[in-house]
């Protein structure tokens, strides 16, 4: 059965990456899964956000990692989509983590690289343990060294690499990287990289599947693709 994975929350009613827009996704029984965006304050804890500046999101100014999670919590991160989301603050992880606890499966995603954020990998995986959901989330990047880190910390954890654009010898990179999820942007994929990689063992991701035309296309190739929608009630619909 197609999975459908809400990205940022249900960030098409909510503000993304809060704790708002977990909550909706959680309230709607069909989504089985929910991406997130992970990065690091200044004192080291795991917030949820996705870009690495504040502007866009919040009520703050300049780079995520040059403040603390005091100084993060203080800002409004729910107004910019609309006034009745005032109220909301860039949750952590850890927060995310206790709200969706055997509810669904969680992709996190690290917005990192292992020089940017020395340590993401060990902390991300320390609130797994200390929560004992490892078996609950995949774990998945851009950056290719940052999964492989992953994979020498921890064998449990289910890892995937993140691609947009179509690289070369991509399943022999998985292969390397020692992922078994394939993230991959909508534009570049195709059908028969999908059922390549299905092949193979891998679990395939396609993002970000708004337009109802593509989501029915994607939902066609193979019952198991996973589609990261902003809009889940969209792919439901078709379901």
């Amino acid at each position: 059965m197609n999975i459908c994975m809400a990205h940022r929350g249900w960030s098409g009613k909510a503000p993304e990456n809060t704790l708002a827009a977990i909550r909706l996704a959680l309230s709607e029984p069909g989504i089985s899964a929910m991406e997130i965006d992970v990065q690091l304050s200044r004192d080291g804890v795991p917030v949820l956000i996705h870009d690495f500046t504040l502007e866009r999101t919040t009520t703050g100014s300049g780079l995520v990692m040059n403040h603390t999670l005091e100084e993060l919590r203080a800002l409004d991160a729910g107004s910019w989509f609309g006034e009745e989301f005032s109220d909301e603050r860039i949750p952590t992880l850890e927060e995310a983590l206790l709200a969706v606890k055997g509810r669904l499966t969680l992709n996190i995603e690290l917005k990192a690289t292992s020089d940017m954020y020395p340590g993401i990998a060990e902390k991300v995986l320390e609130l797994l343990e200390k929560h004992d959901m490892k078996q609950e989330v995949y774990i998945t990047s851009f950056d290719h060294d940052l999964i492989r880190q992953v994979r020498q910390l921890d064998q449990e954890v289910v890892t995937g690499l993140i691609v947009l654009g179509r690289p070369v010898l991509m399943l022999e990179q998985m292969e390397e990287a020692g992922a078994t999820i394939l993230s991959m942007g909508y534009p570049y994929l195709t059908r028969e990289l999908a059922l390549a990689a299905m092949d193979k063992g891998y679990k395939v991701v396609a993002w970000t599947l708004d337009d109802p035309r593509d989501i029915r296309t994607v939902m066609s190739w193979h019952a198991d693709m996973q589609i990261c929608t902003n809009h889940p009630d969209r792919m439901l619909a078709l379901i």
